[in-house]
Formats: structure tokens, C-alpha cells, sequence
């Protein structure tokens, strides 16, 4: 029982709020749970105004924007995709956990390291989806219920070039003043990426009546469907163990 509470506190108190724990009869935890708040409505956005250039077979992209379930979720349901990990940017290997980043003192935050073939989807729809679906860009270190600057919008760019494309991109969307606020997302060089522990690996697919998942992350899910119907692909490309 003291194991269960531990997990419910540390691992949901940053992903929802809590309205009240009754112990049963038994000694079994009964939560109440109730979103901080509701879910933000997809934006339906152009994709950048010129292509970005590549080769090979292979690309790499990180993303943040909040909860690295959902994100994580997402990219796994996109059709080139052929890896979306949870993990860390921003900080130093040394504190790159999930206890630690929760205090928000690290630099890191959390992100999702996208694998992908340019041949199927390129850098600039993969944007495009993040922008969109993926999360909110205009909120300041926090998206729905969670806070802090570990939950940031940043684009971790491996590239100059990838920088530079991912900064005229937010310029092109701020003048078509598409979102009801500026958008806040940063740009920041991809110095590391770090794998989170293995429990949050496939967490949305694993994990699909949890209440953050159903609250949160299932609709992006159904807008990356409906919006995106070319890119989505209905089995998500897992990463199972690390």
C-alpha cells in the first residue's frame, strides 16, 4: 500500500490534479481525479512555406511540449516514423532522471527524440504536427496541467539548418496569426538527448485508460487522425525495450 501511494503522489502529481484519496474498506486507494485543465482544441496550420532539403534515409528531430507521453504518442502514430523516445534535453547526463527534472531546476526538459525517413515524412510535416496537434505552442512553461520550465516549448534543433527552418516557420505561422496568442516555442542546440527510464517508454499505448492519457493525450491522438489523415497510421511504431 505505501508502494502505491509513493507511485500515485511522485508520478501523477505533475500530470493532474488531485481532488481527494479515500481509503477503502480494504486498504485500496480510490482517486479522484480531475483535469487542471481541459483540453485545448487542435489549430489547423499550412505547412512551412518552403521545403527543407534532405538526404538519406534516416533524420533525427527532438521536440518539447509538455508531458513527453502524449508527445511521444503522437509521433509514434506518424506514418515515416520509425522511432519517438521519451527522454531529456537541455541539461546535463548527470541529471537527466524524472525525479530530477520534475524539480525544474535542471535545464532539461522533456522531450521526445523523433526518428524518422525524409523519403515518407520530411522535417517540415513533422513541424507541422507538432505545431498543431502535438501541443500548445503558445503557453509559456507549462501545457494543461503541468508547470514548470521542464514542460517548455522548445525545438531542439541537431542543425543549423534545422534552427533556421524551425524559426522562419514560427515567424510564417505568428504572421498568420493562426493561434490566439504569440507563439513561445524556443530554439535551442540539441548538445544531448538522454532515454527517460522505461516505464515511460510507449506509456500512451501501454497505459490508454489511465486518466491523464484519456483527459490529455487520447484527442491527440483523434486530431492527428482527422487533420492529418495522409500521415497517420493507426499502429504506432513502439520502442518496447531500450
Amino acid at each position: 500500500m505505501r508502494h502505491l501511494l509513493s507511485f500515485f503522489r511522485f508520478h501523477l502529481s505533475r500530470r493532474v490534479a488531485f481532488a481527494g484519496v479515500v481509503l477503502g474498506a480494504l486498504g485500496a486507494a480510490t482517486l479522484t481525479l480531475f483535469p487542471a485543465t481541459a483540453q485545448e482544441e487542435p489549430v489547423q496550420i499550412p505547412p512551412p512555406a518552403i521545403a527543407f532539403v534532405e538526404s538519406g534515409t534516416t533524420a533525427t528531430a527532438v521536440f518539447a511540449g509538455g508531458c513527453f507521453w502524449g508527445v511521444q504518442g503522437v509521433f509514434q502514430h506518424v506514418e515515416g516514423v520509425t522511432r519517438a523516445v521519451s527522454g531529456y534535453s537541455g541539461g546535463g547526463a548527470e541529471t537527466a532522471t524524472y525525479e530530477q527534472t520534475g524539480s525544474g531546476t535542471t535545464g532539461h526538459a522533456e522531450a521526445v527524440e523523433v526518428s524518422y525517413d525524409p523519403s515518407v515524412v520530411t522535417y517540415g510535416e513533422l513541424l507541422q504536427i507538432y505545431f498543431s496537434v502535438a501541443h500548445n505552442p503558445t503557453q509559456l512553461n507549462y501545457q494543461g496541467p503541468d508547470r514548470g520550465t521542464q514542460y517548455r516549448s522548445t525545438i531542439f534543433a541537431a542543425t543549423e539548418a534545422q534552427a533556421a527552418y524551425a524559426k522562419d516557420y514560427i515567424a510564417q505561422l505568428d504572421e498568420a496569426e493562426l493561434f490566439e496568442k504569440p507563439i513561445v516555442t524556443t530554439i535551442e542546440p540539441l548538445d544531448a538527448f538522454y532515454p527517460a527510464e522505461q516505464y515511460h517508454q510507449d506509456f500512451l499505448t501501454l497505459n490508454p485508460t489511465w486518466p491523464y492519457i484519456v483527459i490529455h493525450d487520447l484527442p491527440k491522438i483523434a486530431a492527428l487522425k482527422a487533420l492529418f489523415p495522409n500521415h497517420y497510421r493507426d499502429e504506432p511504431v513502439l520502442v518496447g525495450t531500450l
